[in-house]
């Protein structure tokens, strides 16, 4: 070789190598934005690391992890593909595709995912985490007895592995074993004490089982750990049998912590649900405004992943949301129906928003709200003469609870009387369209009962209620 084609391919080493140093420096950058939530950062990390080397696997499969985030789990399941097709080893991208799978409905493309995912060569603790997350996936389908296997194999792998011991506690539960569902729940506790979102998972079976005693037992020993953990102040509050100490609302951290931890799985479980909150709202707002179809100013109060959105944009000129999960709200946008997104308790926004808006629209929000006075006094506030109020809340049964206009539940929301209700709407200043009672959705195989509220706004009225 000559001495200048000698030159030349030593130049070429060097770049190749300047290139491999900048994306891998480039990579790790974005995967610790990435890590820590800073979402744009990543984004234009990933994407330049794949300017640099077009189809980098790793690059791939970290730029589905943001897709998902962003909410577009299509995107998301599209990229890891492609990076798993040119690395299939890699076990951590088998397992992400199969979260995003499951979240998204898929559930035997997931357990194939996870599957493939136990299968890859790597330490124990990574294969313990796919099985943990295959154990989930059998609950969900109700095949405990291959939950429980299957958990019990993570736990072997990995003894620390907390996520695992409380999800072996949530099957175990589910099959009524209590005394070993608490000791598996006591060793997750040991491993990881500051998993709340696991926590709720144990402690909300214990409730559904009606085994208040024990749950109230589990959330005062989460508080001795945790003092003032939002989450469980609420959900003691709600395992107490006194209405009269219940808080008037679900405080704003005890929203933010459950909705920005179920924000990601929020859609499908709610499909699984047949959930109906959005379409009764919706279809309400549709049959008083069917010539007006297209000229509304819309406020979705309460918005969550933007599920009434679709069905409102129609009726909409302009169509806000609020909501004060992050992680909701990064779906709504993810779903390009609203022309503002803001994050704020729906009170304090509407308050703050004087004759904005035709539609005031609230799904399955105001059941976190035990009195109604203050949000449909700012409601009120917010709506234009002859503005329309559709809402939802779950229905508390007429029987034994004469004297209570609403109660807090064990599962955390509130349940309304309808002459509580009706005398609620007319104090705000609003005329009663409709108040009718509907299913909202399934519970553990039950219909849940709720009252779809449909009111308009009495023009040059103020309600008695709170000042906005």
């Amino acid at each position: 070789m000559s001495r200048a084609g000698k030159a030349r391919g030593e130049a070429a080493a060097r770049a190749a190598d300047r290139e491999t140093t900048s994306c891998t420096a480039g990579l790790a950058a974005a995967v610790e934005h990435l890590q820590h939530d800073r979402l744009e950062p990543a984004e234009a990390g990933l994407l330049s690391v794949l300017e640099l080397a077009p189809g980098h696997p790793d690059a791939l499969h970290f730029l589905g992890v943001l897709r998902h985030a962003q909410g577009d789990d299509t995107q998301a399941v599209e990229l890891i593909r492609s990076a798993l097709a040119s690395a299939p080893s890699n076990g951590s991208a088998w397992n992400n595709l199969g979260n995003i799978l499951l979240l998204s409905g898929a559930a035997e493309e997931a357990a194939a995912a996870y599957t493939r995912a136990t299968e890859q060569p790597g330490s124990p603790a990574e294969a313990a985490r796919a099985l943990n997350n295959l154990g989930v996936l059998h609950r969900k389908l109700d095949h405990l007895a291959q939950s429980e296997a299957v958990l019990r194999r993570a736990l072997e792998l990995d003894g620390r592995l907390a996520d695992a011991w409380y999800n072996l506690s949530a099957t175990l539960l589910k099959q009524g074993r209590i005394t070993e569902g608490l000791h598996a729940h006591s060793m997750a506790v040991t491993a990881s004490p500051e998993r709340s979102q696991s926590r709720q998972e144990v402690i909300r079976a214990l409730l559904f089982l009606r085994e208040t005693t024990q749950a109230a037992a589990l959330l005062r020993e989460w508080l001795d750990s945790d003092p003032g953990n939002p989450v469980a102040q609420h959900m003691l509050a709600a395992c107490e049998s006194d209405p009269a100490a219940a808080p008037e609302r679900a405080s704003d951290g005890y929203v933010q912590q459950v909705f920005d931890g179920f924000a990601a799985s929020f859609d499908s479980k709610l499909e699984s649900l047949d959930y109906r909150a959005p379409e009764l709202v919706a279809c309400e707002l549709q049959g008083r405004n069917a010539v007006r179809g297209g000229s509304l100013d819309i406020v979705d109060a309460g918005c969550g992943t933007g599920l009434c959105g679709p069905l409102l944009r129609p009726l909409a000129r302009t169509l806000a949301g609020c909501d004060l999960s992050v992680g909701m709200l990064r779906r709504a946008k993810a779903r390009n129906v609203y022309d503002v997104l803001h994050q704020a308790e729906l009170t304090h926004y509407l308050a703050t928003q004087p004759g904005a808006f035709d539609a005031v629209v609230s799904a399955d929000t105001l059941c976190y709200f035990g009195p109604l006075e203050r949000v449909l006094s700012a409601a009120h506030h917010s709506l234009r003469d002859r503005g329309w109020l559709a809402f939802t809340v779950e229905a508390l049964p007429e029987s034994g609870t004469e004297a209570l206009p609403h109660r807090l539940q064990p599962n955390g929301r509130y349940a309304h009387a309808g002459r509580y209700l009706s005398a609620a709407v007319a104090q705000a200043g609003f005329e009663l369209s409709s108040l009718r009672q509907e299913a909202l959705r399934q519970e553990a195989g039950a219909p849940v009962p709720g009252f779809v509220v449909t009111a308009q706004r009495r023009p040059g009225l103020r309600g008695e209620g709170a000042t906005p």
